[in-house]
Order: C-alpha cells, then sequence, then structure tokens
C-alpha cells in the first residue's frame, strides 16, 4: 500500500503506530480473533470468492480487487475438495498474520529507479508505504497435508518415479491433480480474503493514531508459492499450461491482458521483500519475463540459514534493541520468532534483485527501507 503520509510524518510516531498495528492484527502461531466468526456457510463462500467476499462485508473498497491478481479470487475452487480438518484449522485465523517470515511492515520509498514507473505506481521519495506478507495460515498447511498423502498415492498409481518424496505428483488432468487444483484455488482465495481484512485494518489502525485518513491505497497483491493455469507461447505454439511459481511470483509485460488497466502501459507490479532489517523492492513486469520464465520472476530474498541456524547465531544477543539502533521498531508475538529472522538469515535482496533486472525478467523501480515491522 501507498500512504499520503512522507517519512517526516510517521518515523517520530512509530512505536505507537507498530504497537497499535500490533495490537489490531493478531499474529503468532494458532492466532486467532474473536470478533470475526465465521459460519460453515460463510466460510465455503471465502474460499469460492477471495477478496470479493471481505470487500462486501466492509473490509476494503471495491476498487481495491482491481489491483488485485485475478481480481482477488481464483477461479475453479471447490470448497468441497478442502478437509474438514483444514476448514476447522482456517476458520478462526481470517484477518490473522500468523507465523514464521510473515509479517506487516511499515517503510518508505529510499531510492527511485525509474521515475516514470514509480510516478504510475503513485509512488515517490520519502513516501510512507505498507507490505504486508501472509497467506492461506493453517488451513493452506492443512490442505497441503492433505493432498500430500493422496499425491503419494497418485505417483505411484499413475507409474511417476520420484527421486524425492517431496516431489508426489499427479498428472494435472487426472482427478487427484483436479482434485488438488481446485483445493489450492480455495486456500489461495482464503488467502486473498486474510490479506484483504488485514489491509482494511491497517487503514483503521493508520486512521486510529494519526486521527485521520491517510490514503492508504493498494498498489498491488500478488501471489506466490502457487500453481495456475495460464496461456504462453511455448514450442511455438500457443498453449494452456499449468504453470508452478513455487519461491516465485508473477511478472506479467506491460499490455498484458490480465493487469489492472491503470498498469497497462508500465508491467504489472512485483512486489520482493528483503528482510526486517534491510530493503525490500517493487519491481515491474518485462516482455522477456513473458519469453523466457512464463511470465515468472524472485518473489524474495531467500534464506541462507536454517530458523535453528538463526537462533544459534542470534544467542545472547538483544536483536530487538539492534534494530532499533538501526532506526526500525519491531514488534513480534515471541522472540524466538524475531531472533529466527535475522538479517544474516536472508541473502541481501539487493544482489538477488540486481540479477534479475540485469537478466532482464523484471525492472527495478524503487526500493523501500523499513520504520517498522510485526512479526508473527
Amino acid at each position: 500500500m501507498r500512504s499520503g503520509l512522507m517519512r517526516s510524518d510517521v518515523e517520530n510516531r512509530i512505536e505507537e503506530l507498530v504497537d497499535a498495528l500490533f495490537v489490531n492484527i493478531p499474529s503468532g502461531v494458532g492466532s486467532a480473533r474473536k470478533d470475526l466468526k465465521l459460519s460453515q456457510t460463510e466460510m465455503k463462500q471465502v474460499l469460492t470468492r477471495g477478496a470479493g467476499w471481505a470487500v462486501e462485508r466492509g473490509y476494503g473498497a471495491s476498487h481495491d480487487l482491481t489491483c488485485i491478481e485475478a481480481d482477488g479470487c481464483i477461479p475453479g475452487a471447490d470448497p468441497g475438495r478442502v478437509s474438514k480438518r483444514a476448514m476447522e484449522r482456517g476458520r478462526p485465523q481470517l484477518g490473522t498474520l500468523g507465523s514464521g517470515n510473515h509479517f506487516v511492515e511499515v517503510g518508505y520509498v529510499d531510492e527511485v529507479f525509474a521515475p516514470d514507473k514509480a510516478d504510475a505506481l503513485g509512488l515517490e521519495k520519502n513516501l510512507v508505504t505498507v507490505i504486508v506478507h501472509t497467506g492461506s495460515r493453517g488451513l493452506g498447511h492443512q490442505v497441503c497435508d492433505d493432498h500430500i498423502r493422496v499425491m503419494l498415492e497418485a505417483a505411484r498409481k499413475h507409474n511417476i518415479e520420484l527421486p524425492d518424496r517431496q516431489l508426489c505428483c499427479a498428472p494435472v488432468n487426472s482427478q487427484e491433480g483436479q482434485n488438488y487444483l481446485a483445493a489450492m484455488a480455495a486456500a489461495a482465495n482464503f488467502a486473498f480474503a486474510n490479506r484483504q481484512i488485514i489491509t482494511h485494518w491497517v487503514r483503521e489502525t493508520f486512521a486510529r493514531v494519526f486521527r485521520r485518513g491517510v490514503g492508504l491505497s493498494l498498489v498491488y497483491d500478488v501471489c506466490h508459492n502457487i500453481a495456475k493455469i495460464e496461456s504462453h507461447t511455448f514450442e511455438g505454439k500457443k498453449r494452456r499450461l499449468c504453470v508452478h511459481r513455487k519461491g516465485a511470483t508473477r511478472a506479467f509485460p506491460p499490455g498484458h491482458p490480465e493487469i489492472p488497466p491503470d498498469y497497462q502501459r508500465i508491467g504489472q507490479p512485483v512486489l520482493i521483500p528483503g528482510d526486517m532489517g534491510r530493503y525490500s523492492y517493487v519491481l515491474v513486469g518485462t516482455d522477456k519475463a513473458l519469453e523466457e520464465t512464463f511470465g515468472s520472476t524472485c518473489h524474495g530474498a531467500g534464506r541462507l540459514m536454517s530458523r535453528g541456524q538463526a537462533k544459534k547465531v542470534a544467542k545472547g544477543r538483544a536483536i530487538t534493541q539492534e534494530m532499533a539502533d538501526r532506526g526500525i521498531y519491531v514488534r513480534g508475538a515471541g522472540r524466538g520468532t524475531i531472533v529466527e529472522e535475522i538479517s544474516e538469515a536472508y541473502k541481501d535482496v539487493d544482489d538477488v534483485v540486481r540479477v534479475v533486472h540485469g537478466a532482464g525478467i523484471s525492472e527495478m523501480v524503487v526500493k523501500l527501507r523499513p520504520l517498522g515491522v510485526i512479526k508473527g
């Protein structure tokens, strides 16, 4: 999101703002909201309709949907393919951040690399921004667990040799493949609704702290770690393909029919988070990405250390104070989450982004620096 505030408006009030966000947006393992209780029927509507369900219930505005991949709803979702256990895990978690590397980050535009494209995105130097990173929570995790068992059996049934159990799979047009796509679409729609509700609560929190509207507009909401049926030219022919973006995100070029009208001239916004102590990037998609990587690019910095290794490196250190000394105020559900997410645990996203920019599969637009972060 982009705001109507500048860095100077926020940096002296960042602790108050982050504390308020931390109260308003539940985070951590098993987090849940007591004021958003869904019936079974409503839960099925969330899985079918995604962000549109949230907007209809007052969480944001209809124009938000034009700035969300697939308008915030992946077609073909079937709640009937989502297990009762997945439903039970997801129902109390809508509108929550969760744990791990999920976060809400308040930052500002530090550098502008492509002024015309930044202008089209409404971004300028020192403008305050907010990034929300979360997904389908326990529901999506359970969908994965449920279907791994199915896919292991399907691989044997279809005589697929697996070099590793974690590569278990089924032909996309098989019953197992179609069932999984329908369940995965439902989980993606839950994630769209989840982020839309959190977006609404971010707006509410800013308005409460600053006692006025601050113009928080959605720049873009894009998936990563998803498989989608898309049209691409492959081996000289236009084909419908299942594109798996694992550790990747979409990067469609200018003029592509699936990106919002406001971005047709510049290409799809590409959001690349770094780590809580350094910086993140906004890029745009390119024609070369469509030609060479099925319209895909990196989705983040990527870890250098496991969570266990990060805890060892951080042992005895006051990570929150280290962050404060760098001008970044951090709140987390527990110390464990914060130490697992130290900057050293990740590659320098600057290096990663410059590689994809140099390869021509996405183009750098702006660099963002954090002022305050809430972690799960």
